[in-house]
């Protein structure tokens, strides 16, 4: 069967172009009502302008969708209120949250000012956490909800040059893990999406890429399921070019060890540590410390 969204109203961030949009107009085309969210400012985030979100709007509305056009900054806490607030007073619900918006102050660290640092993470981290705040309540009394996160292969792997960027996508990760543990009674679904796209964000990278296999129309499938009913949670699924991948964070079985010599028998351990065979993918934090444990209960045993 299709995949549907009627009677679904849905929230995407950072829509006024590239994958925003793209997500936004799937959506709408299989029947979800859309807020298209976009501060309409330069890709480091400086300036702002309605025109983005309400041209998405209008190519909703063409093709027989509804659609509102908002223009807050995600990183204003109380316009991110009025703009949920708007979507209940029109539609009565939301259901589905896409974390997307973002920026970029790229530097190599030596060179980083520390308010491109914080400006960075205050739009991707803090943005995502004002946004998913603002309907998580919601969500909660409905007993439903899907939100996905935006990271990136740069938080989840590392790339030159964006310390900034990584750190924040990373934390994504993060927020995604805790929160679908607390979520997960009220059935609100969290994923993250890692796409790999030529949007703005990439242009830069326009040179060394095949611009024309990497449209941001290749990743959003991914986002759409991660987004259904049917979703999964606590998933990190790359997406680029047609291709759909899925990235863990995982634990090796490690080794035990104690004693005066602990430092040099970890360096000279160090392999055995590291092996991924029998690597495990944690369902909480605890299975850091329960998996600590036991080696040392087994080891005092021994």
């Amino acid at each position: 069967m299709a995949m549907r969204f009627d009677g679904r109203v849905a929230i995407v961030t950072g829509a006024g172009g590239g994958l925003g949009r793209e997500h936004a107009l799937a959506l709408a085309r299989r029947g979800a009502r859309v807020v298209v969210n976009d501060l309409g400012g330069a890709r480091d985030g400086s300036g702002s302008s309605t025109t983005a979100a309400e041209s998405v709007v209008a190519e909703i509305e063409a093709a027989g969708g509804e659609a509102m056009a908002n223009a807050a900054s995600v990183t204003d806490a109380a316009a991110v209120q009025a703009m949920v607030g708007a979507a209940m007073a029109k539609w009565g619900r939301v259901d589905i949250l896409v974390n997307n918006a973002g920026v970029l102050r790229d530097k190599t660290f030596a060179k980083m000012e520390l308010e491109d640092f914080r400006f960075v993470v205050d739009v991707h981290l803090m943005g995502a956490v004002n946004c998913t705040k603002a309907v998580w309540d919601i969500m909660r009394e409905a007993n439903y909800g899907r939100i996905v996160m935006t990271t990136s292969s740069s938080g989840l792997y590392g790339n030159f040059g964006q310390s900034n960027y990584g750190a924040a996508k990373m934390a994504l990760v993060g927020l995604m893990q805790t929160l679908s543990i607390e979520g997960a009674k009220n059935d609100i679904r969290i994923n993250c999406l890692a796409p790999t796209a030529h949007t703005r964000m990439t242009e830069d990278l326009g040179a060394r890429l095949p611009l024309d296999l990497l449209g941001p129309d290749m990743v959003t499938p991914g986002l759409l399921y991660l987004v259904s009913e049917d979703a999964p949670s606590r998933c990190i699924l790359a997406a680029g070019a047609g291709g759909f991948e899925r990235a863990y964070v995982t634990l090796t079985q490690g080794a035990w060890i104690a004693g005066e010599d602990a430092p040099e028998q970890v360096a000279a351990r160090f392999g055995e540590i590291s092996d991924r065979t029998g690597e495990i993918v944690p369902e909480m934090g605890a299975a850091q410390g329960f998996t600590e444990l036991t080696k040392a209960q087994a080891a005092r045993k021994g």
